[in-house]
């Protein structure tokens, strides 16, 4: 074992584990108690933290004080979780930035804690249980995210480590990771696969494509990701609500509709709806029963069949992911050689049933599904570290990155489905005389305008020295690494001034906002294109006229009255086009516009050229 190893960490909405590979292949490492999965599961008091089994079993007994699907909250502000903080028996609040944080109640009173600090102790009880298994310091880490989890999300996780003292070494989606422990000793076969990683686990849901090569043509297993889709607050959570609503609806009923349910009741609850979840997957029915109080007591049956017509809604949502994974990879269902299963909500059969069924084949069962991701995070951090070099990993963005240009467009850089690492540059200029100072606005989505598309961050290029519009030569680079972290530098190149930034936004994308952005990506196509190409041809022709009108002041008296009659009326003719983009860019014809524009430059080249011959004389 090396004196430095890098270990691969699951860390989970539910459960994390941590697994490390070495020369017999990846494993799990198991605590002092034999036991893989740690409960992501955080009690405070008084003392230190405790995590795990210990801070699950006792959580109804402390139920304000032990946190659990802190996951769910990271990277995220706290008026985006509204619906998910009444289902909560803590108090989700504002910390820091106004992100959401957790409010803990206990004997000594009242404190908040980020999901970060919670994330932390996790970590740093999987750092504990590979130090004990491995015998040497744990320093460094690989660690699991869902592939829809933005910037500020995988940032938050970061912290969460150097909370620890774990670094971080390489982020990696999770169901890309399943895909490296599915891959492992397939090198020497030769041809290539399409994998579809369904990841269904605790709070979150990803859809990944994958391509698998293998044989002669590369060295090794390539991995590469073709497109992925998911939804961040879809899980087995969302499944124990359903329950919990259900049963609720009913004590209500018999018991009265005034019942309220403390904090406790609701920790309790919540375990009654995950431990009834599991049991249904392999039985047809289970018996609930909970007492209210020494004298009311709520008993009933439920059903494997009850618990499908709650699991259908969220079932669906999974499938619409799948389907728009399949639209942007550009294939269909039938073009898909394997189904991989990832994560505990995968065990429901309800859940296989309607995967085998959209995919039109049995998915893949053999790995573990509470495991994989750990193992493939293993494999990844073999990588890293030199001792497997039969495999290559490529990721892809999920959605574009652009900057704001006059106008209020957006100029896409990087688009989504990108390999990453990857990086992108473009050149660009001021549209004001003189400008020594410029504002870059960073954007991610798939719509043309600002206005459509989540802000990611800004920063300012300065001390550019004063020139003409459109002179100074300003090149943005945008770098997506490995771990899918934005950084944006821009230069001057004829000052060599510059500027970049960390791109860390203060909170995070909801599914809905994603949803929303590539559903009206569609939508919109068609008009906000032609509302980018009004808004760029406007910035364009208003340099034209303006360059045109200072060339033409100058060598007006050397030039013929009827070339300059007609130059000053293709100007007059633009400028009603820009006048009349300026009120409203969707009443605008784009093409008269080009073709007005372009009959000004071809009309005007007789000006410029008397304009620079009068430059030269002088």
């Amino acid at each position: 074992m090396s004196p430095d190893p890098i270990v691969g960490i699951d860390l989970g909405t539910t459960n994390s584990l941590v697994a490390i590979c070495d020369d017999a292949g990846p494993r799990v490492l198991l605590d002092a108690e034999g036991m893989a999965l740690v409960p992501s599961v955080v009690r405070f008091g008084p003392a230190s933290p405790i995590v795990g089994r210990e801070a699950r079993d006792s959580a109804v007994e402390f139920p304000r004080e032990t946190i659990y699907s802190a996951k769910r909250l990271m990277g995220r502000s706290a008026t985006e979780l509204d619906d998910l903080a009444r289902a909560l028996p803590y108090a989700v609040v504002a910390g820091p930035r106004g992100l959401a944080s957790v409010e803990v109640v206990t004997e000594q009173g009242r404190t908040v804690v980020t999901p970060q600090e919670v994330a932390g102790h996790v970590l740093g009880t999987l750092k504990s249980i590979a130090e004990r298994a491995l015998g040497t310091t744990v320093r460094r880490a690989v660690v699991t995210v869902p592939a829809y989890f933005d910037d500020a999300q995988r940032q938050a996780t970061r912290d969460a480590g150097r909370m620890v003292g774990l670094e971080i070494v390489r982020i990696v989606n999770e169901p890309t990771a399943a895909s490296l422990a599915y891959g492992i000793g397939r090198s020497g076969a030769k041809g290539s696969e399409r994998i579809a990683v369904y990841d269904f686990g605790g709070g979150t849901f990803d859809i990944s494509i994958l391509e698998l090569s293998s044989g002669s043509d590369v060295e090794g297993d390539l991995f590469q990701v073709i497109a992925t889709a998911g939804d961040t607050a879809l899980g087995g959570d969302d499944l124990d609500r359903a329950i919990i609503e259900l049963v609720t609806s009913e004590i209500r009923a018999e018991f009265g509709v005034t019942l309220e349910f403390p904090p406790s009741t609701m920790q309790a609850l919540r375990r009654f709806a995950e431990g009834a979840k599991i049991a249904l997957s392999t039985q047809d029915a289970t018996r609930l029963e909970i007492a209210l109080d020494e004298k009311r007591i709520y008993r009933r049956t439920l059903t494997r069949a009850e618990l499908d017509t709650l699991a259908a809604p969220l079932v669906q949502r999974t499938l619409a992911c799948c389907r728009r994974v399949l639209s942007d990879a550009g294939i269909t269902a039938k073009d898909i050689d394997r189904v991989v299963l990832v994560g505990g909500s995968t065990r429901m059969p309800v859940v296989r049933s309607a995967v085998e069924q959209f995919f039109g084949r049995a998915p893949y069962t053999a790995l573990d599904p509470d495991q994989v991701v750990a193992l493939g995070a293993a494999v990844q951090a073999a990588i890293i570290d030199g001792s497997r070099r039969d495999l290559l990993l490529f990721d892809v963005l999920p959605l574009s990155l652009g900057i704001e240009t006059v106008g209020g467009a957006v100029a896409k850089l990087l688009m989504r489905n990108a390999t990453i690492p990857t990086r992108a540059k473009e050149m660009f200029s001021t549209s004001v005389d003189g400008q020594t100072n410029v504002k870059i606005h960073v954007l991610q989505g798939e719509r043309e305008l600002v206005q459509h598309c989540r802000s990611l961050g800004q920063f300012e290029l300065r001390g550019i020295p004063p020139m003409p519009a459109g002179i100074p030569q300003i090149e943005v680079e945008l770098l997506v690494d490995q771990n899918g972290v934005l950084e944006v530098s821009a230069v001057e190149r004829r000052s060599g001034k510059r500027a970049s930034i960390q791109v860390v936004p203060s909170y995070g994308l909801t599914a809905a906002e994603v949803d929303r952005i590539e559903r009206e990506s569609f939508l919109h196509a068609k008009s906000d294109m032609h509302i980018h190409r009004v808004i760029d041809l406007r910035v364009n022709a208003s340099l034209d006229l303006q360059w045109i009108s200072m060339a033409l002041a100058r060598v007006r008296d050397r030039l013929e009255p009827s070339l300059v009659q007609e130059v000053e009326a293709k100007m007059s003719e633009l400028r009603g086009f820009i006048a009349l983009a300026d009120q409203d860019a969707t009443e605008v014809d784009a093409d008269a516009f080009y073709r007005a524009k372009d009959a000004l430059d071809r009309a005007s080249v007789p000006v410029h050229e008397a304009s620079i011959t009068a430059s030269l004389r002088e």
